[in-house]
């Protein structure tokens, strides 16, 4: 008996190394409490994920975050939640999302995938409000852990790409707007970011826009009030957080006027600062681009962006 009780602990110890010299340790938690999800009708749908050139996840009825923790030698206290783009239709899940979350989590920084759910008048009711209301979760649920993650509370940023990218700056514009009741402590953590990068996004909803994500959001005749209300250059001021933006000026998808948009009226608006970084060639929705020499450089840049803040 004495035997087995020092293999076991031997075992243990082991077993505990192991995870420390992990480069990284990976979990997935659902953002809501069972039959208790916010402006969701109960329907038979399902969630789809169809792998081809990158996984495409639709038809989202279960946001989760999936985490990736660095190891804890290179961890320096900083997180950044993920929002993969994919116009509000599909989530490019890997391409925008787990990649990238390993790519930061590779240098020290908790990348945080959020599995959003997208607009849907079969499953939802007020459906321009559900990727914020997950978004605002998301980034509370994220405090609410991290003491447990070593996270410093202070330093959560979110990236966004493309539609993602409007949501991302979506929830840096309208962190404070009460868009769900809250359901438990978790709902009592501030959910403005502390920082927020934009690639290629989508910003206005105007004549700039990215039709299919405006399609999707708002409808196909959304009123004047409602694409002032979600044309995210409009309601930036003095407490958006610093803001880094990404574009290749030949993007013919979400045209650079998105970017240039909330740059300008950031200057004038924000007190923090706004760096906007033109690509001359890059097209749409190139990821980490790490099979480019020149759009390669944009995350390593990013980095020492998200380190200096």
């Amino acid at each position: 008996m004495k035997y087995n009780s020092i293999v076991i602990k031997v075992a243990s110890l082991l077993i505990s190394l192991h995870l420390v010299g992990c480069t990284t340790m990976e979990r997935t938690i659902e953002l809501w409490p069972k039959d208790n999800i916010p402006n969701q009708k109960e329907t038979n749908i399902e969630e789809v994920h169809e792998q081809r050139d990158i996984l495409r996840i639709s038809k989202v009825q279960k946001p989760t975050l999936e985490v990736f923790l660095p190891e804890n030698a290179k961890a320096n206290g900083k997180a950044v939640l993920i929002f993969p783009g994919g116009g509000y239709g599909i989530l490019a899940y890997d391409w925008e999302g787990t990649d990238v979350a390993r790519f930061l989590a590779d240098r020290g920084i908790a990348g945080i995938v959020v599995k959003y759910r997208l607009p849907s008048d079969e499953t939802q009711t007020d459906k321009h409000n559900v990727p914020l209301i997950d978004a605002q979760r998301a980034i509370k649920m994220v405090r609410s852990r991290a003491g447990e993650w070593s996270i410093n509370k202070n330093e959560i940023g979110i990236i966004g790409f493309s539609a993602g990218g409007h949501l991302a700056s979506t929830l840096g514009t309208k962190y404070n707007n009460r868009v769900y009741e809250s359901i438990d402590e978790i709902d009592k953590e501030s959910a403005r970011p502390d920082f927020m990068v934009l690639m290629y996004p989508v910003i206005t909803m105007g004549q700039e826009t990215h039709l299919g994500s405006r399609n999707n959001l708002l409808g196909k005749e959304p009123s004047e009030k409602m694409i002032q209300e979600y044309s995210s250059q409009f309601h930036i001021n003095s407490e958006t957080p610093p803001t880094y933006l990404v574009h290749a000026m030949d993007d013919e998808v979400v045209p650079v006027a998105n970017s240039e948009y909330f740059h300008s009226m950031f200057n004038v608006k924000a007190t923090a600062k706004s760096e906007l970084y033109l690509f001359e060639k890059g097209g749409h929705g190139f990821g980490l681009a790490q099979d480019d020499p020149i759009l390669r450089k944009w995350p390593i840049n990013l980095i020492d962006w998200i380190n200096s803040l």
